[in-house]
């Protein structure tokens, strides 16, 4: 049993330094920070309203729904 654990405490300590000499990511402009945020934003309000429009029964709704769909797309599409 105490090999089992030595091999995985080894195999803890090359993940972690694996992790150490990956390159960091560039880091972002707070303008790029921003508009990231929007995008998802915009993103996770448009798979919300997706979801709703899947079970949606009312045709006044339904119709809500896709207005508001194609707004959110008329909005990540101006932000790339």
């Amino acid at each position: 049993m105490a090999r089992g654990w030595e091999s995985k405490s080894i195999e803890q300590q090359q993940d972690a330094m694996a992790e150490r000499h990956k390159p960091a990511r560039p880091a972002l402009s707070p303008e790029e920070r921003d508009r990231d945020r929007k995008r998802q934003g915009l993103l996770l309000s448009r798979s919300r309203l997706s979801r709703q429009l899947e079970t949606a029964a009312n045709p006044r709704h339904r119709q809500m729904l896709t207005d508001a769909i194609a707004e959110l797309d008329r909005q990540l599409s101006s932000l790339e």
